[in-house]
């Protein structure tokens, strides 16, 4: 048994670490697809039942929605008490182990690889079983995607990856977190592609699929095989309807771009204190839950009532606007909350509204409320995420009917250009992200450096030796015939030279000691003789081809060594890249 374990750890997984630092490794990626779904269908099942449970107990009648049953007291005084105690809890973080949600996952992928740590994953969890317990105007999905993204970014780190199949997993998490979450499988792989990676690659959907695959599986053992909603069958009745959703698919545009203007605007008080905001937040919330407390919580079974019609004109059109509003205007102060659900909630009671108005000027040709919801669910998705595709999914999967394929893709789309076209806005994770000065680079150069590491290009054909070297030692260093010499100093490497450089003055040295010229030195300083050095500067094996670059920049050095973590203190290197070797491999990649 011992010699296995000593097999495996010194065989099997540096070899499946090599063959996941290219582009390749597709029976490696899809094996850690498939673990990240499982883990995250864990965790997301943990997380669903740390919301249900308190809810299921505490509010009045059945189900962990019920927060209209509240008397106006609790309904009042419960988001401003739970404001209060996330605002002390933040405060009392630092400010970077604030950040939470899907902007957060973006920027981690952007700037630091997908490394999500622990206590990010916690902070999100407390945060987000907080919000919604606590009657804010909250989600649960965005929450849910920053821990599927940090348990597969932390499985990842400690099976010390590389940096590039890292941040496949943190795709995987994403994925596999929106399928478990509304057992939609397609859209969670969309969603993960086309919102938080922003692009597709033959060999990320793979792994991806299978997250969302087994993740939808964990989860339908407790929840079972149906959909978040139970949808009646759908369809349109007649064409002459075109018109009429292209009106609602504006409006929708139009709601879209003004809760992405409104977040962006309470975003200008960061600077602010986050216990004040997140106070601040918890009063505003007072009167819309007095007087509108479907806004409070993830609301789904108000969009439930609204898909069968079971609601007026005028609380659906209420609802939508109030859940616009302080939804906007909370997540602008800080208040952790999950975004997607949100977006649901208000294109359902809006489109029903419309659909409602539809049925009463023209009932011979207008379709059921219900379709409308739909369409105005997809629609708000897709324009406030800026994703038409995922949200095209999310219909899909939902409704389980290809009646609403057609006229889907035309309201998201339409909705889509309203608010991007005519009112420039981005989507809503873009915009925060700029809001705190950040920018979201998604070049197809970027992306491609992205999804290789250094190890799939480094030159192994090395020896590391001293700047000192007997005459003997050189000899035998280059019977072993390596191509660069890293030649060490009192800190450690200092420089890179070739090794036919040396072999070149060993033979000029012999030739002039043989005439009687000269006479054999008995030690070399490598530094010394003629030769072609380089400077040098080290790069971490698990770094992509990216980072790599940013290292040649930064340190203006003339090559990198790659080394890893041997031991406490100890870095063993495995090889050498220059800037012409990634130069070199994104010219083939590309050919």
């Amino acid at each position: 048994m011992p010699n296995i374990m000593h097999y495996i750890t010194e065989n099997l997984i540096p070899m499946f670490r090599r063959r996941l630092s290219g582009v390749d490794a597709l029976p490696q990626l899809a094996l850690l697809g498939l673990l990240s779904g499982i883990f995250t269908g864990a965790v997301i099942l943990l997380f669903r039942q740390a919301i249900e449970w308190p809810l299921d107990y505490f509010l009045p009648g059945r189900g962990s929605e019920g927060f209209e049953n509240l008397d106006i007291l609790t309904r009042g005084l419960l988001p401003l008490g739970g404001a209060i105690a996330l605002g002390v809890l933040l405060h009392r973080l630092h400010i970077q182990d604030r950040k939470v949600g899907i902007v957060h996952v973006m920027e981690r992928l952007n700037y630091h690889q997908g490394y999500i740590s622990f206590r990010s994953m916690m902070v999100q969890f407390v945060a987000g079983v907080g919000t919604v317990i606590s009657g804010q105007s909250a989600g649960r999905e965005g929450p849910a995607v920053h821990l599927g993204a940090a348990v597969s970014s932390l499985m990842g780190q400690w099976m010390r990856l590389p940096n590039n199949s890292i941040r496949t997993l943190v795709a995987c998490g994403c994925a596999a977190a929106i399928s478990a979450s509304f057992n939609t499988p397609i859209s969670g792989v969309i969603f993960a592609m086309e919102v938080v990676m922003m692009e597709y690659t033959i060999a990320g959907f793979t792994p991806i699929i299978l997250a969302a695959v087994s993740a939808a599986i964990v989860t339908q053992v407790v929840y079972g095989a149906e959909p978040a909603f139970s949808v009646p069958a759908l369809t349109m009745n007649s064409l002459m309807e075109i018109p009429w959703i292209l009106a609602i698919a504006v409006i929708i545009g139009v709601a879209a771009a003004a809760f992405i203007h409104l977040v962006d605007s309470s975003g200008r008080f960061q600077h602010r204190p986050i216990w004040l905001r997140l106070t601040f937040a918890g009063v505003l919330m007072v009167p819309f839950a007095i007087l509108v407390p479907q806004v409070m919580g993830i609301g789904y079974d108000t969009v439930s009532l609204t898909i069968h019609n079971q609601l007026p004109f005028w609380l659906l059109l209420g609802a939508g606007l109030a859940k616009l509003v302080i939804t906007s205007v909370t997540i602008g102060l800080g208040m952790p909350s999950g975004v997607i659900g949100p977006t649901i909630f208000m294109g359902a009671t809006l489109g029903g509204a419309m659909g409602l108005v539809g049925a009463h000027v023209a009932p011979e040709h207008a379709s059921s409320v219900g379709f409308y919801a739909m369409l105005g669910m997809g629609a708000m998705m897709g324009a406030v995420l800026q994703a038409p595709l995922a949200a095209l999914m999310a219909l899909i999967e939902l409704t389980r009917n290809p009646n609403i394929i057609l006229p889907g893709m035309l309201v998201i789309t339409t909705a889509s250009l309203v608010t991007s076209e005519v009112f420039g806005k981005k989507s809503l994770f873009l915009t925060i992200l700029k809001s705190q000065g950040l920018s979201y680079q998604n070049s197809p150069i970027i992306q491609a450096l992205r999804r290789v590491s250094v190890g799939a290009i480094m030159d192994r054909s090395i020896h590391r030796t001293e700047r000192y070297l007997p005459l003997e030692e050189a000899r035998q260093i280059l019977r072993a015939e390596p191509k660069w010499l890293i030649v060490d100093g009192s800190d450690g490497p200092t420089a890179l030279m070739p090794s036919v450089d040396l072999a070149r003055y060993l033979e000029d040295i012999a030739t002039l000691a043989s005439e009687g010229e000269v006479e054999l030195p008995e030690t070399i300083d490598l530094m010394d003789i003629p030769a072609n050095r380089r400077d040098v500067a080290p790069v971490q094996y698990q770094a992509t081809l990216e980072e790599a670059l940013n290292e040649f920049d930064e340190t203006s050095a003339e090559a990198l060594f790659v080394q890893r973590h041997a031991a406490p203190m100890i870095q063993r290197i495995y090889g050498v890249v220059l800037r012409s070797d990634i130069e070199s491999y994104y010219q083939y990649r590309r050919s």
